[in-house]
């Protein structure tokens, strides 16, 4: 990393995080109001990937405000969330009352999670825009192992490192395809509202498909499924184009790029 320290990288997506909170929580792209009434938020890519959660304890790490890991809950698992935003758990909470859910929400950055949480889970999950708030995949993948069971499964989700190259216009390759290096921007609005009136400053990193991989099998991981997508799942990128119901591309694109991955893998 350059000159910054950990804290500094910490405090500072933590606040871009809890400034985002309360738009996420209003913006129509999340529809908490349809979510409280039975809209389950989770995409058939990872529920593909997870199986029959029911009776299953599972660790939804990065967790944002609660909606998958309530999703998840919903369908029977028994469900711990984490995340780095002290706002954004106090609106998983919330969520959680009002749904009706008894789930387990800790707020912490990732990397602290052995101070607060002991027990070990039959699933690991974590989803979209998680590890580029990361500058350590090996630390990462080291969290995975501590917390599955033996035999244990990890799922992931996460959009293409090859989107992370562009401008947020798509116009031009504006970063390498991997960096050590942060990656530290200022934005106006969110991804889910882009006329909220806030500023967030963000310290983040672009992380190959082989770095990903080679931190869960240097961890004690087995891959057992790994896939590409030509689409986002979401329209929280610029110049989109939604050409089947919920299923988003960079319109001057088309196909021509991978936007997301998803992978399952087990604890040997």
């Amino acid at each position: 990393m350059k000159a910054m320290t950990d804290t500094n990288y910490i405090e500072k997506n933590r606040v871009a995080w809890n400034s985002r909170t309360d738009h996420h929580v209003d913006a129509a792209f999340y529809d908490v109001a349809g979510f409280i009434n039975g809209k389950n938020s989770l995409n058939d890519i990872e529920l593909k990937l997870l199986g029959d959660v029911k009776g299953k304890s599972v660790l939804h790490l990065q967790c944002h405000f609660g909606q998958d890991s309530i999703s998840l809950a919903r369908l029977g698992a028994m469900v711990t969330g984490a995340d780095l935003s002290d706002h954004a758990i106090g609106k998983a909470n919330e969520l959680a009352a009002k749904t009706g859910q008894a789930l387990t929400f800790i707020c912490c950055d990732l990397y602290d999670l052995p101070q607060h949480l002991e027990q070990q889970f039959d699933i690991v999950f974590t989803s979209y825009g998680t590890i580029g708030w990361l500058p350590d995949l090996d630390k990462w993948a080291k969290i995975i192992a501590r917390y599955l069971k033996p035999g244990g499964k990890f799922v992931f989700a996460e959009f293409h490192p090859v989107v992370w190259m562009f401008d947020n216009d798509f116009e031009k390759v504006a970063y390498t395809y991997a960096m050590s290096d942060p990656i530290i921007e200022t934005e106006q609005g969110t991804y889910a509202d882009r006329d909220a009136p806030i500023t967030t400053e963000m310290i983040t990193w672009n992380h190959s498909v082989a770095e990903v991989l080679t931190a869960l099998l240097n961890n004690g991981m087995e891959l057992t499924a790994f896939e590409e997508y030509d689409y986002s799942p979401y329209n929280c990128f610029n110049k989109t184009v939604e050409f089947e119901p919920g299923k988003f591309r960079i319109a001057h694109f088309d196909n021509k790029i991978p936007m997301l991955y998803a992978l399952s893998a087990i604890k040997k």
